[in-house]
């Protein structure tokens, strides 16, 4: 039934965000890519592709950070396209996936605060999908306790912060252990949400969203390693969704060491992958724990976008626009890797990013 009346509010919408997805680079991009010898090359070879003259009004010499934040660019015009064509639930669910950005620039204007920082300066280094109306207001704000009251009065993630921490927390606790705590009720208030809009979305949010709390949870663990956060502080920032759910997240939240936390993933099919190769190096002396995290990362993002990849095969739902911001992040992330690696002549390396088709 949700099928045969989805066209009506948000088939053209769904139409155009496909139609961007036609637009990612493919393999036969990236192998012209990575052939550029310098990067006037990489802008003249991008300029063939959707991309067209992004780059066109850049002075010379081009930067990475100028071509990474050009590509954003893109992505947010498209996105700002999409949201004030969008009626309910479909606006509902594109503010949804922008909470989480939000998330990380209040956090960073939180970090900013606490050490007496410019907080105008931290507004240029914000991302745009996180940028809200109010959010000058949070600047004003000259210490903790106004930024916290700032933050419940003026930002939609107000719940977030209201029923998880309070201002005298922000004061006392780890910056990361902040970011964690507000993203946990996040993720869990995306996830319930997801539930209420349709069959359809519900079956492909619910998985992307499983996927991203046990990656977080993965994470949380092996980063709390030899560090002060207590076993107990650790298990409250898990969040109470995904595959490791509830189980996993008991045994990750006593969890000592990396191969504990292989174990608890050999139980899902999907995550068994992850720790393939990283345990026999570790077991050989080849990685510390900081290499296994490193292709660890790795192997998330490669999940992720084999994830988003499979929510285009389905229609009449909503987590193609999720999945399309993630799949275009991740070629973001491609391009200006590439590009770092001609600007720095390290042609070894060139061919250590994700290609997404």
């Amino acid at each position: 039934m949700e099928g045969l009346f989805f066209n009506v509010n948000s088939g053209f919408l769904e139409g155009i965000v496909r139609g961007y997805k036609s637009g990612t680079l493919t393999q036969s991009h990236y192998a012209s890519l990575t052939q550029c010898e310098t990067l006037e090359d990489f802008k003249t070879q991008l300029s063939a592709t959707d991309y067209g003259n992004f780059l066109a009004n850049e002075p010379s010499p081009l930067s990475t950070a100028t071509i990474a934040d050009k590509a954003t660019q893109i992505l947010v015009d498209q996105f700002n396209f999409l949201r004030s064509n969008s009626v309910e639930p479909l606006s509902k669910f594109l503010d949804y996936i922008t909470y989480g950005y939000m998330i990380d620039n209040v956090v960073l204007l939180i970090t900013g605060t606490l050490h007496e920082r410019d907080t105008h300066e931290l507004l240029e280094r914000c991302h745009p999908l996180g940028i809200f109306d109010t959010m000058p207001a949070l600047c004003v704000a000259t210490n903790v306790e106004e930024l916290y009251q700032s933050v419940l009065v003026e930002t939609p993630l107000a719940p977030y912060f209201r029923d998880c921490l309070s201002a005298a927390d922000l004061d006392d606790m780890n910056i990361e252990i902040i970011r964690n705590t507000v993203y946990k009720a996040y993720l869990e208030d995306f996830y319930n949400y997801a539930s209420t809009i349709g069959s359809t979305t519900a079956e492909v949010m619910h998985s992307i969203l499983a996927f991203e709390a046990d990656r977080r949870t993965i994470n949380i663990t092996i980063n709390s390693f030899d560090t002060e956060l207590t076993k107990e502080q650790r298990a409250k920032l898990f969040p109470a969704i995904g595959r490791l759910f509830p189980a996993g997240n008991n045994v990750l939240a006593k969890a000592d060491d990396i191969d504990q936390v292989r174990q608890v993933c050999e139980n899902v099919g999907e995550y068994r992958s992850f720790f393939d190769n990283s345990a026999s190096a570790q077991s050989n002396g080849d990685l510390g724990d900081f290499g296994v995290a490193a292709q660890l990362e790795d192997r998330f993002f490669r999940m992720e976008v084999h994830l988003n990849k499979l929510a285009f095969l389905q229609q009449f739902q909503y987590g193609v626009f999720y999945s399309y911001v993630k799949l275009k992040e991740q070629e973001i992330r491609n391009i200006t890797w590439i590009a770092e690696c001609i600007a720095q002549d390290a042609r070894d390396r060139i061919h250590d990013f994700i290609p997404i088709f």
